[in-house]
Formats: C-alpha cells, structure tokens, sequence
C-alpha cells in the first residue's frame, strides 16, 4: 500500500514537471515567435513606405530591403496569426531596433505612421512644385498637374488656374506620406486660409488688394532680388506704378512668358514676346504668380516701404543691389552704367 502511494506522489510530481516544462516551453516558445527583437540592427530613421495597392509580399520584401529579419518565417507567421495579411494600409512607418514581432505587426495593421515634414521653395512653376511634392510624398506628379490645371476645381477652392499655385505657401508642414492628391490640396488650402489672418487681410485691402494680387506681386519682387532689405522698397515701387496705371515693366516676368529663367540680360527682341505675363506688354498684374513666393516676401508687399520712386536698375557695382530713382532721366543714368559693365563684362 506505502509502495502504491509512492508511485502515485512520484506520478504526479512527474506529470507537474512536465506541466512546468511544457509552460516553460511554450512561453519560450511565445517569446521567440512574438516578443523576439525582430532585427539585427538597423539605422536611426529608418522608415518603410507601404504604397497603396502593396500586397502583403511587397511588404515582406520592403521590410527586407529596409532591415535584416532575423527570422522571416516568424515574422510571417505572426502577420498571418493577427490577420495583418488581410489588413495591409498605405504609409510610412519608422522602424526600431528593438521592435518585436508582435509590435511591428500590430503597428503596421493599425495604421500608425509617422508624419513627415513636407518642405518646397524655390518653385516657379507648376510642374517644379508636383515634382517636389511628389519626391516626398506618395502621390504621383501627374495627379497634382490635373488638379492645377483644373479650372473648375480651382474655383471651388477660390482660385484661377493661374493663381492656384499661389495656395502652396512655401513653410514647413507636418503630414502624413501617404496623403492623397485631393486631401493635400485642402490642406493646403486650411494652410493658406490660416496664414492670412485678421491683419493680413486687413493690410492688403489698404493697399488696396486681393490675396491673390499680392502674392503676384510678391513673386515679382521675390525674383527682382535676394536682398531681404529691398523687398518692401521694391514692393512700393511697383504699387507706385500701379497706382497710376504706369506699366511695371518687370523684366522677371518677361523671363516667365518666355520660359527662361536664366537669362542674364533682358533685350529689346525679349520685351515684344506675346503673353499676359509680360509686362512691358501689358499693364497691371500678370494673371497670377510667377513662382511661389517666401512669406517674407508677402509679408513686404503687405509693408511695402511708402516712397516717391518709380524706376530702378540693377547697380552698376554688380552687387546684386539696385538704384532707384524717382525720374525718368535719374534712371537712364542708372541704367546706362549698369549697361556698360555688362558690355564690358561680355553679357549679353
């Protein structure tokens, strides 16, 4: 009977320590499939870019192009268990070293990017800004093109097809990759709305101008020169002009309706070219921007500097300033010395 109740206590001690090691197992077990680092090693700020459309083996082969999976078999194992396979969604996710299976996947299947800071200047026409957005964003250029040249569209949002270039103010916003076209643009359009605030409205309608007319202006002024201080000098020059229907006769727009930003020297067969956009040609504003203008140079029309000149020329030292001049004569003077440098220096 003693030897029988032996055998039992040995028994179940027995059956608990399979019990013990089976938990051991399958927690180990857990851990390795699960909660295991999933990479070797890989760079601060890595992201991996889901396009709309991937499958769940473009993933796999994106995330092995970004990272060494030190178990592939796991991770695709833990994907098809939580249903990520079935759930993919668009976006740019950072990745970190010490993310697990289980993580990683529970952050790609709930969508949690990371935003990205969206950043363009120095654009001067339509397909420079859809080129530079959509380096850094997932929308393709030609979506961005249509709706700029979308008459229609641009209406709705309070813009011509030639103005709506001037919605993009040139900053810094946080947003997601994977936006799409149609959500960029209200974006920008809240973007835009915000940047003109009380004041702002209030200083153009002085002037007096439309948002739209002031950022025209500002692009001109914004290509006249690189001279933060002359901005609001240059500004109040041309609303001289307009003032008393003087043509502005700004060479930077005779540049734009040729389509040649390079040009070093404006002559006389340039001014005769046929565009709205030239002002020698025609008086007032050109229909909208000739490039997307910094904010300060907006905010320099808005304080454009209160003076008597009319007239300006590049200065003769070729220090990439200007004299002014409030004559006509005064400004044949400037302009002649300007003239003879650049014969002297062999522009033409």
């Amino acid at each position: 009977m003693k030897r029988k109740k032996t055998k039992i206590k040995h028994l179940i001690i027995g059956l608990f320590g399979l019990l013990i090691t089976a938990a051991i197992v399958s927690i180990a077990a857990f851990y390795y499939v699960f909660n295991m680092p999933n990479f070797n090693h890989i760079e601060d700020d890595t992201y991996l870019y889901i396009y709309e459309n991937d499958g769940f083996e473009e993933v796999l082969q994106a995330l092995q192009n970004k990272a060494e999976i030190r178990n592939v078999a796991n991770f695709v194992y833990t994907a098809k268990k939580l249903k990520y396979n079935q759930a993919i969604k668009s976006g740019r996710y950072k990745l970190n070293n010490g993310s697990s299976n289980l993580a990683l996947v529970r952050q790609l299947r709930s969508g949690n990017q990371d935003p990205l800071q969206l950043r363009f200047n120095n654009i001067r026409t339509k397909e420079q800004l859809a080129a530079s957005l959509a380096k850094q964003l997932m929308v393709d250029s030609l979506s961005i093109i249509t709706l700029l040249n979308d008459k229609d569209y641009a209406q709705t949002l309070g813009f011509t097809d030639q103005t709506i270039i001037g919605m993009f103010i040139p900053n810094t916003y946080e947003i997601f990759w994977n936006i799409s076209t149609a959500n960029l643009f209200k974006r920008m359009k809240q973007e835009y709305d915000s940047f003109w605030t009380d004041n702002r409205k209030a200083q153009a309608a002085a002037i007096p101008m439309t948002e739209n007319e002031v950022i025209t202006l500002a692009s001109i002024i914004q290509e006249e020169t690189n001279k933060n201080d002359e901005y609001p000098i240059i500004a109040g020059l041309y609303i001289n002009r307009l003032k008393i229907n003087m043509p502005l006769q700004a060479c930077p727009t005779v540049k734009y309706a040729l389509g040649d930003f390079a040009l070093r020297r404006i002559l006389n067969k340039h001014l005769t070219v046929e565009s709205p956009y030239n002002t020698y040609q025609h008086k007032g504003l050109p229909p909208g921007p000739i490039r997307t203008p910094a904010i300060v140079c907006i905010d320099a029309v808005l304080n454009y500097a209160k003076h008597d000149y009319l007239f300006m020329a590049a200065d003769a030292s070729m220090n990439g300033r200007h004299a002014f001049a409030k004559t006509g004569a005064e400004h044949m003077r400037n302009a002649r010395k300007y003239q003879q440098v650049l014969n002297a220096n062999g522009i033409k």
